[in-house]
């Protein structure tokens, strides 16, 4: 099922020069209209005369977060005052949030991005989409909402929050299809034990579109044999727009939707390009962004490009699934850790429930590495030695994994926080 058949089917070779024409249209305006980007490149020395084929893209600046930041609120904008119908912000978490700007045209090809997603998802007429993203400032709940409504679907506006109340109006509407976090998931499925749901024999729901934090595929698979449902990976960051593309129903990665955006995945220490199926840093150019252009923003999302036609018919090129991000890697004792590899060497093990928490600490000059993690309810025992046989089990499959010594701290069912948005699972307490 397609829903734009034209762009989602079109040759490889054909789409690149697609995107070449709009890459260096963007490049002509930006360099002519906005002052950040025309004295950005005049600083690398290109202007656009340089860009005379779709490589040439590397000749190009980055850009980063910071000049988001520096130019706050509205000095990257591109598209008068007027002609601006929403605004979006980003949590401010590190320094001033990031404020992105929409465009009529800009909302409209959004909507499009997600309808092409939800449709490769086979989501459509018939559907309920329950939406438990958050709405207002953060794109997720809005971005979710305007693509399901444009696919035909039916749309519960639920936000994040009042759970009990969420798994209850799953069941009295006959709610398909949910969008939330994993996180959220997660805590849906635990509050659904605690009030004797059972998701097979309770619930309508057939399908997920998870997205807005990363998520391990043993995650996935935990998920999907618990409710008897398929979980899609969704991508997007609100520099881009908002979530934009997602996983079709062969679930091998997230298709892109090369007419709206060109992306790169560049090695992380030489900033050279990688071979498709080599991982490295995305960096991404909105091709068609009218009130915020990007040009080779570098999101820090660490994943790899799929080029070859997908067994779903379509030949637009995929991301696999992130597998970290550039600034939340962890380096302990000199090893690199990202928390996605300790999601997914535990979800691996049967006993160990979907709520942890990782702390790191620094004693002298070395580095310490502590894991709190909920053990499941049936696999909870009063026994002392049982628990210690289960965290020493724990202990040894982290070090085989990560190739570093981790403390583990079991928990109770129900001891560690849960999270209606995006989960905080790292807290770093070094110093340096």
């Amino acid at each position: 099922m397609f829903w734009n058949p034209r762009i989602e089917t079109m040759p490889y070779e054909e789409l690149k020069q697609l995107q070449y024409h709009e890459l260096k249209q963007l490049v002509n305006n930006l360099y002519s209209f906005n002052k950040f980007y025309h004295d950005r490149m005049r600083e690398a020395n290109v202007s656009p005369l340089d860009i005379n084929c779709l490589d040439d893209i590397r000749k190009l600046p980055f850009m980063y977060k910071q000049d988001l930041r520096d130019n706050y609120p509205d000095k990257m904008f591109t598209a008068p005052k007027n002609e601006i119908v929403r605004y979006h912000v980003s949590s401010g978490t590190s320094g001033k949030p990031t404020l992105v700007a929409y465009t009529r045209h800009d909302l409209d090809y959004w909507t499009e991005a997600l309808a092409r997603s939800f449709t490769s998802a086979g989501i459509g007429p018939g559907d309920i989409m329950q939406v438990s993203y958050g709405y207002g400032l953060f794109t997720g709940g809005l971005g979710a909402h305007y693509g399901a409504e444009k696919v035909g679907a039916t749309v519960l506006p639920a936000s994040t929050g009042n759970t009990q109340r969420q798994l209850e109006m799953m069941q009295d509407l006959g709610v398909t299809v949910i969008a939330c976090t994993p996180s959220y998931l997660t805590h849906l499925c635990t509050t659904a034990r605690e009030m004797g749901i059972d998701w097979k024999r309770d619930m309508k729901l057939k399908k997920a579109i998870l997205g807005a934090e990363p998520w391990s595929e043993s995650m996935r698979t935990r998920l999907q044999n618990e409710m008897g449902i398929k979980c899609y990976d969704i991508y997007g960051t609100s520099e881009q727009a908002g979530p934009m593309f997602s996983e079709c129903e062969a679930q091998k990665g997230a298709h892109i939707c090369g007419d709206l955006m060109l992306v790169e995945i560049l090695d992380r220490e030489t900033g050279e390009p990688l071979e498709p199926g080599n991982e490295g840093e995305m960096v991404v150019t909105m091709l068609q962004k009218e009130a915020m252009p990007m040009i080779r923003y570098k999101m820090k999302d660490i994943t790899h490009l799929d080029v070859e036609p997908c067994e779903c018919g379509r030949t637009s090129p995929r991301i696999g699934r992130i597998t970290g991000r550039a600034d939340d890697m962890l380096i302990i004792r000199g090893i690199n850790v990202f928390p996605s590899q300790i999601e997914y060497t535990l979800m691996r093990i049967p006993q160990v429930g979907e709520q942890y928490m990782i702390y790191v600490t620094r004693e002298g000059d070395l580095d310490r590495m502590q894991l709190q993690v909920e053990i499941r309810p049936e696999a909870f025992s009063d026994k002392v030695e049982d628990m210690v046989a289960l965290r020493a089990h724990i202990e040894s499959e982290l070090k085989k994994y990560l190739n570093v010594a981790v403390e583990v701290e079991l928990k109770a069912p129900g001891e560690l926080p849960r999270f209606d948005g995006k989960a905080k699972r790292v807290i770093d307490k070094r110093v340096f």
